[in-house]
């Protein structure tokens, strides 16, 4: 019987984000996936978007389906959310494997990421994606859902969950994943971070940058694969 596997978006994303790697993973897992609230469709409410919220749905979803000891990938700011909820409900989450997810918050930091979150001049530099954004989040208003991002890294700069204290704390196996040419989880934070967890595993994805459309796919699908393979 296969292992479960959920499967989290970053930042701005949606579950269709991730359904090319739920494909290549799904003959070797049952894969999961969902799109927190606020994104790919869903009602955006202030109040449930944030990073403690998303983490609740991660738990919910997974005691909502009963899913036993399941196994989770998270992109961005979906690893984020995975080490959140592992936090909020020891025990519910076998393992967890991130990617290009940024932990080093700090009001700077925050400041940095949300400069470029304006709705102004995405549209004018690359209404591409600004299109792209409306079709994912649509019937939402694109511009609400950065909106809301922006507020949210700003929380996260002034009150970071992830504290180095929490992360000592986490009893389970944890692969910690970053790209070479990341400039926004980055390799020393990353590698910082990972030092904190208990289990923690960390390596370099050479000559890869943060988009996860730029990410080698046979390549992450192999490390998961033996990382939980680790980790059974």
């Amino acid at each position: 019987m296969k292992e479960n596997l959920l499967l989290l978006h970053g930042a701005l994303g949606s579950d269709k984000q991730l359904r090319g790697l739920a494909r290549d993973l799904s003959q070797f897992y049952q894969v999961h996936m969902f799109s927190f609230s606020g994104h790919g469709g869903r009602s955006l409410e202030p109040a449930a978007f944030s990073m403690r919220a998303f983490a609740g749905e991660v738990v919910g979803y997974i005691q909502e389906k009963k899913l036993p000891a399941a196994h989770v990938f998270g992109y961005s700011m979906g690893g984020y959310a995975a080490l959140l909820a592992a936090a909020q409900a020891p025990g519910l989450i076998k393992s967890i494997t991130t990617l290009g997810t940024k932990f080093d918050w700090s009001p700077e930091a925050a400041q940095a990421e949300t400069k470029m979150l304006d709705a102004a001049k995405i549209q004018e530099k690359v209404p591409q994606f600004a299109e792209q954004l409306s079709q994912t989040h649509a019937p939402t208003e694109w511009t609400a859902v950065l909106d809301a991002t922006r507020q949210m890294m700003l929380e996260l700069g002034q009150d970071p969950p992830l504290t180095p204290a929490l992360l000592t704390k986490l009893a389970l196996p944890v692969q910690i994943l970053v790209g070479e040419l990341d400039k926004t989880a980055g390799v020393d934070g990353s590698s910082l971070y990972a030092s904190y967890l208990p289990e923690a595993t960390f390596e370099i994805l050479m000559n890869t940058p943060h988009p996860l459309e730029r990410v080698n796919p046979d390549e992450l699908v192999e490390r998961i694969r033996r990382f939980t393979a680790s980790a059974a």
